[in-house]
């Protein structure tokens, strides 16, 4: 079985990495000295993943492919655990789409009143075509901060065509919401439909226009349109990230109506480091492992480095001025 590389993008770079061809799937792996072997893109990949694990399993042994551990999850609403394997449960920060008026009442009043205040203050948000003019403004947005929500945003100071590029990605099946302030693109959602989920891929808003609330018309707009659509969940990322589970980001989530749904995911060791490693469950990473006062510790002390080094290069534009 052939061996090749596909490019993927981890922490905003371009990284090629190996991969094969297993039961339809393309799968890659990656690591350093443990290597985890997953299906492509499997967050947006339509169908049930691994429909037969034992089969998979063996293909992929036997594929050359150099891997220490397969992970793979069911997919909600499918949460019900159905395989032997080890797994540890997952999440993600979900609206349930099948009523949109239920959504809507069940809302707190703040986040009705910002989307509400958000139309008063002159915001259109509406589906858009992927062309070069919504490109241009997300470039534009993409570079008007180099860090967001307390760390370096990957996609500050590249060039136009990667931008495009970069947020072209699944146009068969994805949407574009815009929330435009006259002829100005102030925030913009891409979603991406996968099964019966809408899956946020992207979802960026200008600082600069945080007084008109662009986010929360944004949220209402997409939500509005999923339950049209007869689309189950319209998923925001992981309602929760290990053991950070108190932060704006989450409380960001909830006042928008978002609510976590778990489901399992499996870690299946190909070798016996892989054993090793699942046993030990070091898959949580750092911010599953640490307790939750160590980890908000080193969090704040993360956020003042960041926010000292967005100061620093807000301040060079101006010293150049100055010059």
């Amino acid at each position: 079985m052939a061996l090749k590389q596909v490019e993927i993008r981890i922490s905003g770079k371009n990284t090629l990495v190996p991969a094969a061809e297993i039961c339809g799937r393309t799968v890659i792996a990656k690591g350093g000295n443990i290597k985890i072997a997953s299906v492509l893109d499997e967050s947006v990949t339509v169908g049930e993943l691994v429909k037969d694990p034992e089969t998979f399993v063996t293909a992929l042994k036997q594929s050359g492919l150099k891997a220490d551990v397969l992970t793979f999850f069911q997919r909600p609403p499918d949460v019900t655990p159905k395989h032997k394997y080890h797994f540890d449960w997952d999440n993600y920060a979900v609206v349930d789409t099948t009523n949109f008026d239920a959504w809507w009442e069940k809302l707190p009043q703040e986040a009705r009143k910002n989307t509400r205040r958000s139309a008063k203050r002159g915001v259109i948000v509406k589906s858009v075509p992927y062309d070069d003019a919504l490109a241009q403004g997300i470039h534009k947005l993409c570079n008007e901060s180099p860090v967001r929500q307390g760390k370096p945003f990957w996609h500050y100071g590249k060039d136009f065509e990667t931008v495009k590029r970069e947020h072209g990605t699944f146009l068969d099946r994805s949407e574009f919401v815009a929330a435009y302030h006259g002829d100005e693109l102030i925030g913009f959602i891409k979603m991406v439909y996968t099964d019966r989920l809408a899956l946020i891929l992207h979802i960026l808003a200008f600082n600069a226009h945080y007084d008109k609330r662009p986010l929360n018309a944004l949220i209402t707009e997409a939500v509005k349109i999923c339950s049209q659509k007869g689309v189950g969940y319209f998923v925001y990322g992981s309602y929760v990230y290990g053991n950070k589970k108190d932060s704006s980001l989450v409380e960001f989530k909830r006042r928008n109506g978002f609510e976590q749904i778990n489901f399992p995911r499996y870690y299946v060791p190909l070798t016996f480091k892989g054993r090793i490693y699942v046993a030990l469950r070091l898959y949580r990473g750092i911010v599953g492992l640490l307790p939750a006062p160590v980890l908000n510790l080193l969090l704040k002390v993360r956020d003042k480095i960041y926010a000292r080094k967005e100061k620093a290069e807000i301040a060079k534009p101006e010293a150049a001025k100055d010059e």
